[in-house]
């Protein structure tokens, strides 16, 4: 049986009770549910073999993303310390388990739930399916080769690979990039979902990424304070300006007015802000996407 197991095939209906059908190929019979459609005795059907929860021997022509041979994103939906993390296919009685001999030796860095693998199925010597990451090669033969134009962009990617020098993601357009340790805040998980931009092209087409903000994007603490003031009033404004008084200014934030400058302007290149008749307001995000 353990060839069949995780795999698409086409099986004999050879019997079936008010329920449902039963497929058999060489010798294995296994469980049709009749809700996946109206089939006849004797009738060849494709679908996909698995043991379910129950230890029960499904067939579905409902086929996963992911089978022997096959991979394809799969969602996390939970993790054991002692086993490792269980992945959802698209089965709805049986979740795969990922062995912890596939994932970081750090367990922070283990996939949380939600988190995206790509995986196919393995079958074991005791006839258990275990899902099993896409390796290296597999990612590279999917990818597409970058190229400068894409300089600056900000990019979408799920991490596939972690190592001492650094990250590698697959972007939502089958592009891979790397990030380097010193363009992060954190070591991002496996499976997690990131966000960077793209700050070089290497010579095999891999895009090289940070994950760090644009240095007008980040927000300082003056800055940060000043918002926190215009978010508190029901306006969302505040009688304060790049023209009002040093005095003013130092009573009110206790900074100085060159700070406070600082922060305005700041605030004003991001879209954030905007002076207007004596008044600094908070641009609210439906108005800044007008």
């Amino acid at each position: 049986m353990k060839e069949l197991l995780g795999t698409v095939f086409f099986g004999m209906i050879t019997d079936e009770n008010e329920s449902a059908y039963f497929v058999q190929q060489q010798g294995v019979t296994f469980r049709l549910d009749k809700t996946e459609g109206d089939f006849q005795i004797g009738e060849a059907v494709e679908g996909f073999a698995y043991i379910n929860q129950r230890d029960e021997k499904r067939f579905t022509t409902h086929i996963p993303k992911s089978y022997v041979g096959h991979y394809a994103y799969g969602t996390v939906v939970a993790s054991r310390k002692d086993l490792g993390v269980f992945v959802d296919i698209g089965l709805p009685d049986k979740e795969m388990a990922l062995s912890l001999d596939e994932l970081p030796t750090m367990k922070e860095l283990w996939p949380k739930k939600g988190d995206q693998l790509m995986v196919s199925l393995r079958v074991d010597d005791k006839e258990r399916m275990w899902a099993t990451l896409a390796s290296e090669q597999i990612f590279h033969a999917l990818s597409r080769q970058g190229n400068e134009n894409m300089h600056n962009q900000n990019i979408e990617g799920i991490v596939f690979r972690l190592k001492l020098i650094g990250t590698y993601i697959l972007t939502e357009d089958y592009y891979i990039g790397f990030i380097h340790p010193s363009e992060r805040e954190r070591e991002p998980r496996l499976g997690e979902k990131v966000t960077g931009r793209v700050i070089g092209v290497r010579a095999d087409g891999v895009l090289n990424l940070s994950l760090k903000p644009r240095s007008y994007e980040v927000i300082s603490d003056d800055a940060q304070m000043i918002l926190t003031f215009l978010e508190h009033d029901k306006d969302k404004r505040i009688p304060y300006t790049d023209k009002s008084s040093p005095d003013a200014i130092k009573a009110m934030f206790a900074i100085s007015k060159g700070q406070f400058k600082r922060a305005l302007g700041s605030l004003m290149k991001q879209g954030k802000i905007i002076q207007k008749d004596g008044y600094t307001y908070l641009v609210e995000t439906d108005e800044a996407g007008e």
